[in-house]
Parts: C-alpha cells; sequence; structure tokens
C-alpha cells in the first residue's frame, strides 16, 4: 500500500518523531510498502527513501522552536496528496497539518497518529502544585471538545500504547486503535555491558567505584523534569554513594545546567548520536531514572530495559505502563520526595536479584518491526473500509524530476 504521512512536527533536527518516522521508512521498504512524508521546510524539495520519500513544502519558521517550520497553505499538501494517489492519509499531529488532511477532497481514508498529549504535557505539569490531573481535564474541555471535532473527521485515531488510548477514549474520542511501539531490538542488549566504560563514567562523576552510576537519557526539555530528577537523585545519595550522567540537550539546557552546578557528582553529556555506543551507556550503568509523565510509551526506559537496566519513573504516562515490580520502582509523578524513596528502595534491592530479573526481562521488550507491521496491517484495514483494493498508482514522475505538482 501507498502511506503519506502528513507531519507538521518533522525535521531533520527534530527529536523523538523524527526518529520514529526515520524508522519507519526502513520498515515500509522491509514490508514492501510506499511511505511518503509531506513536512513543512524551509524550501521546497524531495528526499528519496526507499520506495518512498520526504517531500518539504516551504512553510514559516515556528515562532518559538527553530527546528520546526509550520504549515500554512493547504494547497501545495492538497496539491501532493491528489498527485500521489495514496491508499491512507496519516496526520500525525492535531493541528494545522490535520485539519488540512481532513479538508482534503480526496476518496481516501484517513488516520491521526497521536504522538503526544498536549494537555499531559503542559497545563497538567503547569498547574500541578495547584489542581489534580482530573480538575485540570475539565478546565481544558475545550481542549477535549477540538479534539473530538478534529478526529471526527478521520476514520481511525491511532496511539502508540495504552495509557494514551484510555485518555483519549475517556475524553470521548472514538475509533481509537491502540498499537504499541517498539524499539530497535538488535541495537540494545544486556551483553554490551562495560565495566571500563561504567568506572570511566563514575570516576567523571567524582565517585569511587562502588558507588551506584544511575543515568537520565533525553531531551532537555520542561516536561521531562530533569531538575527534579537530579534534586531526587542528590537526596537518594544522602544514604548510598550515587554517580549521576544525563546524556541530552536542549530548550531547557539552562535550567539542567544550574541544578546540576551544586552537585559534584552529576556529569551532563551531549546527546550520544552513536546507537552502539548509546546502548553501551544503558546496559553499563546501575539503574536508568526517569522524570517524564506525559510520554506516550517510553522509548527510552523501554530501550533502557532492553538492556537490562532497572528503571525508576513516574506513576502516570507510558512508562507506568511498561513497568514491571519486579525490574521497576514507580514514584508519584512530579514528586521530588517520592522519586528520591523510589531511587532509594531500588538500590536497596539485592543487587544480584535485580539484575538477573532485569536480564530476563529484556528479552521481552517489543520490537519496533513488530509495531510497524501491526500498523500498516492496521491501515490496510482502514483503507479497505473506505475503498475497494486496487491496483497501485505509479510514483508521479514529478518526484523524480524534482518539480512542484
Amino acid at each position: 500500500m501507498r502511506v503519506v504521512d502528513v507531519a507538521e512536527f518533522y525535521s531533520p533536527t527534530g527529536g523523538g518523531v523524527r526518529t520514529y518516522i526515520d524508522r519507519k521508512f526502513k520498515a515500509a521498504a522491509q514490508m514492501g510498502h510506499e511511505l511518503f512524508v509531506i513536512a513543512p521546510g524551509a524550501a521546497d524539495g524531495f528526499e528519496p527513501r526507499g520506495g518512498g520519500g520526504v517531500i518539504q513544502v516551504k512553510s514559516p519558521r515556528l515562532p518559538f522552536d527553530a527546528n520546526y517550520h509550520m504549515f500554512w497553505d493547504a494547497a501545495p499538501v492538497h496539491r501532493w496528496l491528489d498527485e500521489l494517489s495514496p491508499d491512507l492519509v496519516e496526520a500525525s499531529s492535531p493541528w494545522r497539518g490535520a485539519w488540512i488532511v481532513a479538508n482534503w477532497q480526496g476518496p481516501v481514508a484517513r488516520a491521526m497518529f497521536m504522538h503526544a498529549d498536549p494537555v499531559a504535557s503542559y497545563p497538567q505539569r503547569w498547574l500541578a502544585p495547584i489542581a489534580s490531573p482530573e480538575q485540570i481535564d475539565q478546565l481544558f474541555g475545550w481542549f477535549w471538545f477540538y479534539l473530538r471535532n478534529l478526529t471526527g473527521h478521520f476514520a481511525s485515531v491511532v496511539t502508540g500504547g495504552g495509557w494514551l488510548a484510555e485518555r483519549l477514549e475517556g475524553q470521548g474520542v472514538e475509533a481509537v486503535t491502540s498499537v504499541p511501539l517498539g524499539i530497535d531490538r538488535g541495537a540494545f542488549s544486556p551483553a554490551l555491558r562495560d565495566e571500563s566504560l561504567r568506572a570511566r563514567l563514575l570516576q567523571a562523576c567524582g565517585c569511587p567505584e562502588n558507588a551506584k552510576l544511575i543515568l537520565g537519557v533525553g531531551r532537555f526539555h520542561p516536561e521531562k523534569r530533569w531538575p527534579m530528577v537530579i534534586e531526587a537523585v542528590t537526596r537518594a545519595s544522602a544514604a548510598t554513594p550515587i554517580g549521576l550522567v544525563l546524556i541530552g540537550d536542549g530548550i531547557d539546557r539552562v535550567r539542567v545546567a544550574r541544578a546540576a552546578a551544586g552537585n559534584p557528582h552529576v556529569r551532563v553529556l551531549p546527546p550520544i548520536h552513536d546507537r552502539p555506543l548509546l546502548a553501551a551507556h544503558l546496559a553499563s550503568a546501575d539503574a536508568l531514572v526517569h522524570g517524564c509523565e506525559s510520554e506516550t510509551f517510553g522509548l527510552l526506559p523501554a530501550e533502557a530495559m532492553a538492556s537490562g537496566l532497572p528503571v525508576v519513573g513516574p506513576d502516570r504516562g507510558g512508562f507506568a505502563h511498561l513497568a514491571r515490580p519486579a525490574t521497576s520502582e514507580i514514584y508519584r509523578s512530579g514528586d521530588v520526595q517520592a522519586a528520591a524513596a523510589a531511587i532509594g528502595r531500588l538500590l536497596a534491592r539485592d543487587a544480584a536479584t535485580l539484575k538477573a530479573a532485569a536480564v530476563a526481562a529484556a528479552t521481552g521488550v517489543r520490537g519496533d518491526m513488530d509495531h510497524f507491521a501491526d500498523l500498516f496491517d492496521h491501515y490496510q484495514r482502514v483503507s479497505l473500509q473506505t475503498r475497494p483494493a486496487r491496483a497501485r498508482a505509479p510514483i508521479p514522475s514529478l518526484l523524480t524530476a524534482g518539480a512542484r505538482p
């Protein structure tokens, strides 16, 4: 089948959405599907990818994040959809791009992939000191009304995990299907543990080799709560020596650096784009600490689990659905004292038993090719509900010529 993803937040310098879509291109090619991504960019262009590619539509820059552009004019996107004649159109954000897809006149099935929960990511975090999550959902009832109206134009609403599916259904969104995400199983393994790397990281944290090494990995963004994580580890270290290594970068880097500056046992490293090296870091630590309660799945915790690494994380969001009692500890989201206590509980367990349980659990982590196989099967069913199977249309020559439709 031919799928066109109108991806509002796909950018060569983007984060999780870019990583996910890049993996989806690989899966589509392996499974015999054609995948095209239409994304806003600095200029019109086309980058071939397997049997499809990335089509950039010249669009204005997003005001608050220079990594991204924003769809404005619907006409060029509609022209590309007309030219591509897809079997299914996917919108991967609930904003302007989704309305462009909803208003296209083509007789083609539409699906929305929800990569995030905006209410959980922002207002529930901002207003947590003064209101419960349920009260904040009521306060932002206008957003849920908007989302129900928007998704009414789509045959299917897909989430990458059960937590967000339950959230959406609880707010009256219909036709929700959970297709749990997965990780690159070939990249992560307990066998990649490197004792010399562990020793170097502890030394960089000013800690002895008998200290515990905890990692925090991900974008430096307020929703990740890295300052809270640093404070929680600092409190937990009163009972046992801990070295904390944070790996990442992002718009919250100043607050992260400020929070780390007061603790000589915290080291901040830039993002590790070398996958084998990142996998070695995960396999060589004693635990991963996670602070974000609004992720739909929790890819980093899943990658850590596949590396045989125990994880401490919040009781809301995608991680809570992944957590297993034998290998994880959870805490009340946003509560630094509860997070510190959870870290203490994990480190107080028998190390050999905990590690054996984590290594055993690593074999059960879902692979991303399993996710994409289920996703394309679901899209195939949705597309057939809209119109019968048909011969695949040829790829427009405009793509090979590099011209605009």
